[in-house]
């Protein structure tokens, strides 16, 4: 008989830890899971909002692509960013208007919040630039507001008025 296939070996000590250690790791793995999955700032309440809340604000930052088609309130009159800034300055050739979310991404899954009525509902700040051939003109800061409708299915998002 060989050394390593020898009945005299006394193995069932260092076998008994190593299970031991096995069954403590598969303990603490379901532990840092369960506590990852609590702590998920994603995690929403999808029958009341109609969709998740990573959903919503990924609709929302779609939105933001046509960024010169979004609607703005001006007193009581409803037109479009592009309409607003052609009053000051008029979009030359091969420009388009550029909106980006300026927040960090922790505020802005903080600021996505479920509708009194269902849905989803966000107010964060955006920043708007032209970008042309010539390179990006920056233009300011105004208030991005996005809406879910539970009911209808829709993300609805609209530039908030600089206020006086």
């Amino acid at each position: 008989m060989s050394e390593l296939t020898s009945s005299k070996r006394h193995g069932g000590a260092g076998r008994t830890l190593l299970w031991l250690a096995i069954l403590l790791s598969l303990l603490l793995l379901g532990f840092v899971t369960a506590l990852s999955i609590r702590a998920n700032p994603y995690v929403s309440n999808v029958q009341q909002g109609g969709i998740s809340k990573f959903k919503f604000i990924e609709e929302c930052k779609d939105q933001l692509s046509e960024a010169g088609k979004l609607p703005v309130n001006l007193g009581g009159q409803s037109t479009t960013l592009e309409q607003v800034l052609a009053q000051s300055r008029p979009l030359k050739a091969g420009e388009h208007i550029l909106a980006e979310l300026n927040a960090e991404p922790r505020e802005v899954v903080r600021a996505a919040q479920v509708a009194q009525t269902g849905g989803w509902a966000m107010t964060t700040p955006v920043l708007l630039s032209v970008e042309g051939p010539q390179g990006s003109t920056p233009l300011g800061q105004l208030g991005l507001q996005c809406a879910h409708e539970k009911d209808s299915g829709k993300t609805v998002a609209s530039i908030l008025p600089p206020s006086q």
